[in-house]
């Protein structure tokens, strides 16, 4: 079973409904301190794209599993991937800047804005994060909340991608497979597949989410 982070033993560990009161410390602060990233839904949310974008930015598996980690534990304090879009849609709204991470964690001290394209791929991310773990095997992840983590048409879209993938990983003891076969299973519930490198990246997330919260091999 997956230990998820707890924020600090003498602190309360608060669940992530959508309905979480913003901390008033963190009010105007696009990097919440490490002890305060998942006392909120906000929090979580900033926390979320800033690693997101970090991977965009820089590459690297440690970054996309850093990502993971972040999406595992929103998901195991039960937040929705539709609660945190409407978070970064409200800080995206308001103006907010985030700052930028830097390479070995922290901030660099600078900002950019928050762009709807970054927000709808960063949430789709989390959204196969959240349908990956609904394919493994029980309980890899305990979930704090009774709430659906995705929607039933998220679900549908990706749960067939997502199974192919982790019964490759758990039943054959794969890491990769032909990316023509996920586009068939693309093109058998959307009536289209993406483009292969796409494909390919969806694939990535699925694998390396695996890794996280159900290792099958002793780390080299």
């Amino acid at each position: 079973m997956l230990t998820v982070y707890s924020p600090g033993a003498n602190k309360n560990f608060l669940a992530c409904p959508d309905s979480i009161p913003q901390p008033e410390c963190c009010s105007d602060s696009s990097t919440p301190p490490s002890d305060d990233e998942y006392r909120s839904s906000r929090n979580i949310a900033i926390s979320l794209f800033r690693r997101y974008r970090n991977y965009v930015d820089r590459g690297g598996g440690d970054n996309l599993k850093d990502f993971i980690s972040a999406g595992v534990n929103a998901y195991a304090l039960g937040c929705t991937d539709e609660g945190l879009r409407k978070e970064l849609i409200d800080m995206k709204e308001s103006g907010l800047e985030i700052e930028v991470m830097q390479s070995y964690g922290g901030s660099t001290g600078l900002k950019s804005k928050i762009i709807s394209e970054e927000i709808e791929e960063c949430i789709l991310w989390l959204s196969i994060i959240f349908v990956t773990i609904l394919c493994t095997p029980q309980p890899t992840v305990v979930r704090w909340s009774s709430t659906p983590s995705v929607s039933d048409e998220v679900r549908l879209q990706w749960k067939g991608f997502c199974a192919l993938i982790a019964n490759a990983y758990y039943v054959r003891g794969m890491a990769w497979l032909p990316v023509k076969t996920l586009q068939l299973e693309q093109m058998a519930v959307v009536g289209r597949a993406e483009e292969p490198s796409v494909v390919a990246s969806r694939m990535r997330l699925v694998f390396s989410t695996l890794e996280v919260v159900s290792p099958q091999w002793p780390k080299v």
